[in-house]
This record gives structure tokens, C-alpha cells and sequence, in this order.
């Protein structure tokens, strides 16, 4: 017989995600704020309902069954879904609200949006709190589906269906250099750029990037002497030493540095501000996301 709706506690599939999330039930009880054992016994009723194991423990946790792979992205949806639907029709005031939102980017998006949204919460929201970090693309619309994340700012990716989306216009590239550099000058050519060291910033231990593939075009290599994670530490650096930056004119003018005009062309990457669809509507989410987008016009980006 098919399962009927009204046969199912809804607050079962509460304790799935948060099972599901931090494959481990005391820690999920810990995070739904019950006892251990209304956790067990939580997993037990889901269990009998889907005539599944559901999660399997092991030595590294409860590992999901193919069953609860299968339909984790629909319960976070119909949850976010639900959620959304209760607090649609309350009015998002920023000037009072305590709401605590958490954004998805990465050091250089954080670098030109966030003090920016900083100085508008100030004025507009004095009570209102960020937390950033950035999280992998594979698990992405997972945390946006379960509300885990509110926005993301990533580089262009396939689309999931119910993920929305607008675009940042790209920025160009500079190269920036210390403001005594020798080659700090109104002259910048080709032969100048290739003769500099150069800091890449890659999350990935080895490999090129937008720059290498742009002179790979003029049948060009440049000389890559330091290799980074993190935009904000490769732009001290080359503002104290002689290796030079390659990387979006808004992110490079905070430092006190020469910005060199590329003399070569580049087709930059461009990002998107990435939402749920559950969370398209919601007063709260959509102010937010209202403020980045407008900041991206502020810095240049459309």
C-alpha cells in the first residue's frame, strides 16, 4: 500500500536531516535540542516508513543507505519549502530584526562585498549577523536546499533545478605590483609582465587558471615563484616584495599599490549570487540578496 501522508509524523523527517547532516545521532539530537534516546527512537519510526536501515553505523559515523541519498534532497526541500511558507507572510523588518544569515564565497568576493553589506547593516540593520565561509560546489545545493546556507557567490555551474541565480558581471584583471617596483611605471608591456615572478592563487594543489590559458593563446608561460589559497595573503605579499598579482581591479584598489593595465587580453570569470528556490520568495532572504547584488553594481559589476 502506498504511504499516506497523514500517516507520517512531519517532525521525523526534521531529525532525517539533521541525521543526514551531521552523521552522528547524539550530535543530532544535540542540534535538534532533545535527548538521545527521542533521536533513536526517531530513527527507528523512519525506518519502519521506509522499510529501510536509512543509516548504517560504522567507524566513521552513520554512512546514509542509498534510500536516504536517494530522498535527502527532497525532504530539505519540502522542509525549506515548509519553513519558508510559515514565515512568508511576516513583514522582514532589518532595523529589528536578530536574524543571523550565512553566505557562501570565497576570500575575494568576501573582500569587496562584506565591508560594504558591514557598512549598510550599520545603518539599516544594526542587529542583524553574517557568518561566511565557503563551501565546496558539490555540496552546494545541499546546503542551500536544507537553509544550512542562505546565499552562495560562486563562479558560473550547472544549474540544479531549484536553484536560482542572478549574474556579477565580470571585472577585469590588473597586475599589481609594489608602488616602488621598477617596473611600476606608465610603459607595461608583454616582455615586462613575463619577466616578473608571479603569485597564482588556486585552491587546487597544482594547475593553471584564467591567466595561464589566456597566454597559453599567445603561445606565452609565465613564471609562477609562489602559489596561494587565499587572495588576501597573496595581495600583501606582492605589495612588500617584488612578485607580482594578477587578479580583479576591485578586489586589488584596498592596497596601497600600482595597478599595471594587462597587456595582454583576458576574458575574466564571471560569478553568480546563487539562492533555493523555497527561499525565492522569503522577505528576509530577498533583502539580503537585494543588498550584494546592489553592492556588485556599486563595485562596478552589474
Amino acid at each position: 500500500m502506498p504511504m499516506r501522508l497523514s500517516d507520517v509524523d512531519l517532525n521525523l523527517f526534521v531529525v532525517f536531516d539533521a541525521i543526514y547532516t551531521e552523521r552522528n545521532l547524539t550530535r543530532a539530537a544535540q542540534v535538534l535540542h532533545i535527548s538521545q534516546p527521542a533521536a533513536s527512537n526517531a530513527l527507528a519510526r523512519l525506518r519502519r516508513t521506509f522499510n529501510d536501515e536509512l543509516f548504517v553505523r560504522t567507524a566513521k559515523g552513520m554512512v546514509p543507505t542509498p534510500v536516504a541519498d536517494n530522498v535527502i534532497d527532497r525532504v530539505r526541500e519540502s522542509l525549506q519549502l515548509m519553513h519558508t511558507s510559515l514565515n512568508e507572510a511576516d513583514v522582514f523588518d532589518p532595523a529589528t530584526s536578530e536574524k543571523t544569515f550565512r553566505i557562501s564565497m570565497n576570500d575575494m568576493a568576501e573582500a569587496f562585498i562584506l565591508p560594504g553589506l558591514e557598512q549598510r547593516l550599520m545603518l539599516q540593520a544594526p542587529n542583524v549577523r553574517i557568518e561566511c565561509y565557503y563551501t565546496a560546489r558539490d555540496a552546494l545545493k545541499h546546503e542551500l536546499a536544507s537553509g544550512t546556507v542562505d546565499l552562495a557567490v560562486d563562479a558560473p555551474m550547472t544549474l540544479h533545478r531549484q536553484l536560482c541565480h542572478a549574474s556579477i558581471a565580470p571585472d577585469r584583471y590588473v597586475c599589481m605590483l609594489r608602488r616602488e617596483h621598477p617596473l611600476a611605471r606608465a610603459q607595461f608591456a608583454l616582455d615586462d609582465y613575463l619577466s616578473l615572478g608571479h603569485i597564482q592563487v588556486s585552491s587546487r594543489p597544482k594547475g593553471g587558471g584564467y591567466i595561464e590559458a589566456a597566454l597559453t593563446a599567445l603561445g606565452e608561460t609565465r613564471r609562477v615563484q609562489l602559489r596561494v589559497q587565499h587572495h588576501m595573503i597573496a595581495a600583501l605579499i606582492a605589495s612588500q616584495t617584488n612578485l607580482a598579482l594578477t587578479a580583479p581591479i576591485n578586489f586589488l584598489t584596498q592596497f596601497d599599490a600600482a595597478l599595471m593595465e594587462l597587456p595582454f587580453a583576458i576574458e575574466p570569470p564571471a560569478n553568480r549570487l546563487y539562492w533555493h528556490a523555497s527561499a525565492d520568495a522569503d522577505h528576509a532572504n530577498r533583502w539580503l540578496r537585494d543588498q550584494v547584488l546592489q553592492l556588485a553594481q556599486g563595485t562596478g559589476q552589474e
